[in-house]
């Protein structure tokens, strides 16, 4: 690095030049009291608070069976002013005196500029002091090396070390297995570095960059490759560390490659040195990924001690876009849709490059898959195209707009909407206007009709430049199906979202359902005329389970567009809107906007000409459907036989606030505590609707007043309904609660949502769960819940009772395998106490 700013002479400095290593011995009592701390926080299970894991580690070599302990904790917490520590990396153990004692000590978790207040530009200057070591951000996988009183060395990654099976440990023993090559070159032992680490009470923090060992993003060939020193700190609870001219000097006389440096007296200075290099990402002539600025601060400069204190500087560019191209390459090789958030021109130029690579040598995914070969690809792309990382990366922003201005064909719209929105009108009168395809998925009969259901839709293009995939795609899983079958077998497509914003459910609801009532039976499924009772709960049902777009996260980041559109408005008016949309998102797609008059002859013949190809029967609840030829004209509904009976009282809340909430609840969730969910998730098995159970029939015995006044609520209901003329399959509307969220409770079996229902009129519970009385709407269940999913079929929701039992008479704890998570803030959702009839 230029040491033009210098205040060291690198290249003359000699050991009696060097300043005195900093010591401080450990003092049991602040270790104890910083133990206790974390052990307090291992147990705390309030969501507010800060989360700390505990994990204990053999360590294999030492000659006394030691153990370190490691603490980790959420990065997301380390922005908080009342963790008990700051180091990112933090293991203890004890002496040989049985004492508490720091093994290994990292930094103090450092922010990027701007990334919190503290690293404001501003304030950097306000409350630090220089000099200011800047030294570059080496790319690999972090080490800790320190000794213990055996003289074993310890070498750990970030929060692993000893025989345990993890990802980490594939880590810190490659670190060791580095280690020990560059003392074998220095004819020096692991006990000697051992010994002399615990004797200064240090940790040696270095980078593992070896791309034989795991590629990351800058390239690290054989000449490059080793550990790279870039710190020593003292294992104690305040952050304490090396000035770098000392730890360069430890490098040298233990094998480490240096890490380069640069020291600036002045902050200033030292804002215009990073913001120049930022301008092209590259210093010295290599890419670098940013920097790493030493220093010493003071909250309070006039009146508090200043102490040593990092920020980095980052490059954005082109580091982000060639992360984006390694998760997306791998998700090409995984059979997924890449997801492109940035650059989607480059980034789609670069995907169709990987994916002939690949196709023609698969050997090539094999190693990618493992982590090599990353930047091999990445740079035979750049060399094809004649760019740079940074011209790559410009190019990606400054072409953008012209990818869309350059789409001519190739386009697929998906509608996300419910019953009664008005999708195939639209897609019927695009296709008079500028003649796109048109595939109706209810027109597909058999089996696994989704892929069947994109097959045609891709068929479809080759002979129209637009296609309208006319399905609901009311949820995620359904828009994701479409998504990635489409990107895996059409990398080109362009794929808009013609999205049909839910907002004023009751309005929508009133809305759709007259458009579906006047049309009668002229549609595949709802056949409004004859089977009216059956299509208010279809579409009940679709309107519960409609999971709105969400662009922040996948499968829906994968559009390439998004038209917004009304289901409470004329088909007209939507035609205009995607028409106007369309013109200006893709001039050579659609060159000029129709006449109001042709717009309006589309929408006429759409409504007058459509006849549905292929009619299905809907199944009775439970039974499977299929398609039968078209009804009977005035062919009058069977009559109902024997009326069923009430099988239990419920609340009935609405999927999609509840499905909202427990999104909410698991955001910022480690995926330890999140995987369930996500399994439960992935595999359809969350419930597609959810209820507060309030009694069962089964428990009539017990409570036999109780199940009396919930039969004969639930009848005059009914009967209340059947007087004002309601059509409806669902059971009438008894009543309205609200329900008040408040913890998860789960285990590898099934998950549940303990609930209070607020209702002047509910009655309190002993601790016990036992009912003291019973008002209008008690529940008889020991703890009122939801269940949200269960693992497989053999495990029955009931079982919910018997999990939130075991719950309440042990807690959560690792042994008995169960998490509760509180909801932040308790929501409150509205609830429809409705009775549920036996099937």
């Amino acid at each position: 690095m230029d040491n033009a700013h210098t205040g060291y002479d690198m290249s003359s400095t000699t050991v009696a030049d060097l300043p005195m290593a900093p010591y401080t011995a450990q003092d049991v009592q602040e270790v104890e009291k910083l133990l206790h701390s974390l052990d307090e926080a291992v147990k705390q299970k309030s969501r507010s608070a800060f989360k700390v894991k505990k994990t204990r580690f053999s360590i294999a070599n030492s000659k006394d069976g030691s153990y370190v302990d490691s603490w980790k904790m959420n990065d997301w917490d380390y922005k908080r002013r009342d963790l008990p520590t700051y180091a990112r990396g933090l293991f203890t153990t004890r002496d040989e005196h049985k004492q508490p004692s720091i093994a290994v000590r990292g930094y103090d978790k450092f922010f990027n500029v701007n990334e919190t207040p503290d690293t404001r530009w501003e304030t950097i200057k306000e409350r630090t002091q220089g000099p200011y070591e800047i030294t570059l951000k080496e790319n690999g996988c972090i080490i800790f090396v320190s000794g213990l009183a055996d003289d074993t060395l310890l070498v750990c990654s970030k929060h692993s070390t000893g025989d345990r099976g993890d990802v980490e440990l594939s880590h810190s023993r490659a670190g060791e297995t580095a280690l020990e090559k560059q003392l074998e070159r220095l004819g020096k032992s692991k006990q000697d570095l051992a010994r002399d680490l615990y004797a200064r009470n240090i940790t040696a923090v270095a980078e593992l960059c070896d791309d034989s060992f795991e590629e990351h993003i800058l390239a690290y060939g054989p000449e490059n490759a080793g550990l790279y020193l870039h710190g020593i700190n003292l294992n104690l609870p305040t952050f304490s560390t090396y000035p770098s001219i000392l730890v360069q000097d430890y490098a040298r006389q233990w094998g480490f490659i240096k890490t380069e440096l640069m020291v600036i007296k002045d902050i200033d200075e030292v804002r215009s040195f990073l913001e120049s290099v930022a301008e092209t990402g590259a210093h010295d002539g290599r890419d670098v990924e940013g920097f790493v600025i030493r220093c010493r601060k003071s909250p309070k400069p006039n009146s508090m001690p200043y102490q040593d204190w990092f920020f980095k500087y980052k490059f954005e560019e082109p580091y982000l876009m060639y992360r984006q191209w390694r998760e997306c390459t791998k998700a090409l090789i995984h059979g997924r849709t890449p997801i492109v958030k940035k650059h989607k021109a480059i980034t789609q130029e670069y995907l169709l490059y990987a994916r002939n690579r690949i196709a023609a040598d698969p050997e090539l995914g094999r190693k990618y898959d493992q982590n090599h070969g990353i930047i091999q690809l990445r740079n035979d792309f750049l060399a094809y195209k004649q760019l740079n990382g940074a011209d790559a990366a410009n190019f990606g922003d400054l072409h953008s707009d012209a990818a869309k201005t350059n789409v001519t064909k190739d386009v697929i719209f998906v509608p996300i909407s419910t019953i009664g929105c008005g999708k195939t009108t639209l897609a019927v009168a695009l296709g008079h206007l500028f003649g796109y395809g048109h595939i109706q998925n209810d027109n597909i009969k058999g089996t696994k009709r989704p892929p069947r259901f994109t097959r045609m839709v891709l068929d479809e293009l080759q002979t129209h430049t637009a296609v309208i995939a006319d399905r609901n795609n009311a949820q995620r899983h359904e828009r994701n199906q479409i998504l990635t079958d489409v990107k895996n077998m059409h990398l080109n497509a362009t794929m808009v979202a013609l999205n049909f914003v839910h907002v004023d459910i009751d309005a929508i609801r009133a809305v759709t359902q007259e458009r579906v009532f006047a049309r009668g039976d002229n549609h595949q499924t709802i056949h409004a005329s004859t089977e009216s009772g059956k299509v208010v709960g279809i579409m009940e049902g679709f309107i519960q389970r409609f999971e709105p777009l969400d662009l922040s996260r996948a499968p829906d980041d994968g559009f390439d567009a998004v038209i917004d559109l009304s289901p409470t408005v004329g088909s007209r008016k939507n035609l205009e809107t995607i028409v106007n949309q369309l013109h200006m998102l893709f001039p050579n797609l659609v060159k000029e906007v129709p006449s109001a008059e042709a717009m309006d002859t589309a929408v006429e013949a759409a409504i007058g000409e459509y006849a549905p190809a292929l009619r299905h029967k809907i199944a009775d609840r439970g039974k499977n459907p299929g398609p039968s030829l078209p009804p009977k004209q005035n062919q009058p509904a069977k009559q109902a036989g024997k009326k069923k009976p009430l099988e239990y009282i419920a609340v009935h809340v609405a999927a999609k606030d509840v499905n909202a909430e427990l999104e909410r609840a698991f955001r910022g969730q480690p995926a330890a505590a999140s995987r369930f969910f996500r399994q439960l998730q992935q595999t359809r098995r969350v419930q597609p609707e959810f209820h507060v159970t309030l009694m069962h029939r089964a428990s009539a015995k017990e409570h036999p007043e109780l199940w009396a006044h919930y039969i004969k609520s639930h009848a005059d209901a009914e009967a209340a309904a059947t007087a004002a003329g309601s059509v409806s399959i669902t059971p009438a509307e008894i009543s309205k609660l609200e329900v008040q969220l408040e913890r998860l409770v789960f285990d590898s079996q099934l998950m549940a949502i303990v609930v209070r229902l607020i209702n002047k009129d509910i009655s309190s519970q002993a601790e016990d769960g036992e009912i003291q009385e019973w008002t209008d709407w008690t529940c008889v269940n020991k703890v009122s819940h939801i269940t949200v999913g269960t693992r497989n079929d053999s495990v029955k929701p009931k079982e919910s009772n018997k999990l939130l039992t075991r719950w309440l008479d042990e807690g959560s704890t690792e042994k008995n395998g169960i998490t509760d998570i509180v909801f932040e803030g308790k929501p409150i959702l509205q609830g429809v106490v409705r009775g549920v009839l036996s099937r």
